[in-house]
């Protein structure tokens, strides 16, 4: 049985693009927060480790995404003040999403990876900005965008994997899943 323990709809949907329908759905409730100082990679890494945790029987797929400029992770954006700021910051700027996969064997065994993909917006004009605020797409969005979205065209330069980028690193999952023997097509 294959548990996902996530309650984002993007990871669900991203699964079954390689054919991977999870038994169950879990939305773990964890706080999010950042350790003073927790670099990028390490917040990604420890949160999903957390959301694994969750779910203590199956084989536990977990993963958290993380956008960051510089050392700075950027929020989920919960209001459009937030959304508006990581839009600012991220304008004409580099940036990295990392994700961290988990996956929990019901042996007590977990593998992980980490993915980093390097992304870089134009410049966006105050219009742009209203634009994609009053949106809404937002919502909910680390980085406060949606590449998969509007916001895919602010993106200049993309390098590394667009499925990180909306939130579940294709490649790299499904060779966890594979390695733990689960049958993905």
């Amino acid at each position: 049985m294959l548990i996902l323990a996530s309650a984002s709809p993007r990871r669900r949907d991203l699964l079954a693009r390689i054919g991977v329908v999870p038994d169950r759905i879990i939305a773990p409730a964890i706080d999010e927060t950042p350790l003073r100082a927790e670099a990028p990679r390490l917040l990604a890494l420890r949160l999903a480790h957390a959301k694994a945790e969750t779910c203590p029987d199956g084989l536990v797929l977990a993963a958290d995404t993380v956008v960051a400029a510089g050392q700075r992770v950027l929020p989920k954006a919960e209001t459009e003040a937030q959304a508006r700021a990581c839009l600012a910051l991220l304008s004409g700027r580099r940036h990295r999403v990392i994700t961290a996969v988990v996956l929990a064997r019901p042996d007590g065994k977990r593998t992980e990876r980490v993915v980093t993909s390097i992304v870089t917006f134009a410049r966006l004009t105050g219009a742009q900005i209203d634009a994609y605020a009053a949106s809404g797409e937002w919502l909910g969005k680390a980085g406060g965008y949606a590449i998969q979205g509007r916001a895919e065209g602010f993106v200049r330069f993309l390098s590394g994997s667009y499925s990180n980028v909306v939130g579940l690193p294709l490649f790299e999952t499904a060779q966890l899943l594979r390695g733990a023997g689960y049958p993905v097509p």
